[in-house]
């Protein structure tokens, strides 16, 4: 059993409101083909890599999945031109693509991906203690202590609310 504990955690979906994400760990280019067929499975449209490439684009690109570059510095928080990118994309992946998911990858899934992903929750209304909760039972020791520091300062500005939500008659 000792072996599996360094194994690295399996990709992880993130489902709140309507809005689907899977954090996952970096892929090369030798796994990509079984990056590709995981990602087809959670009809992943986008890719997001916050961290230095260590794949082509080319074959993700070839079977229509979209490869945005948002790296920034392993351990750290994104700073404020890569979270306003990220808010974008987002807005337009899931205004075009309601049923897509959104796949964010940095090194090990662990640390830049999951604090990209917490934003998001946070900016869906949920809190700081709830979105890490969420994201720790997908991603088990993920985020570090500034990471964790600098979500529970972050406050939300509905960058990702809806101005006109359906009403549900029940």
């Amino acid at each position: 059993m000792q072996s599996n504990r360094y194994r690295r955690p399996e990709h992880s979906e993130i489902k709140h409101k309507n809005m689907r994400f899977l954090i996952t760990d970096r892929p090369n280019d030798q796994n990509v083909e079984r990056y590709i067929q995981d990602l087809s499975k959670f009809n992943a449209s986008v890719v997001v890599r916050v961290c230095e490439p260590s794949y082509s684009k080319n074959r993700l690109e070839e079977q229509g999945i979209k490869v945005i570059d948002a790296a920034f510095e392993d351990g750290q928080t994104p700073p404020p031109e890569i979270r306003q990118e990220w808010f974008h994309l987002l807005k337009d992946q899931f205004r075009q693509n309601p049923n897509t998911c959104v796949a964010i990858h940095c090194v090990a899934g662990l640390g830049r991906a999951p604090v990209m992903v917490a934003m998001a929750l946070m900016e869906l209304g949920m809190s700081y203690e709830e979105a890490v909760e969420l994201i720790r039972s997908k991603r088990r020791g993920a985020l570090n202590t500034k990471q964790l520091q600098f979500l529970e300062g972050y406050r939300p500005k509905n960058r990702l609310k809806s101005r006109s939500s359906p009403c549900n008659i029940m």
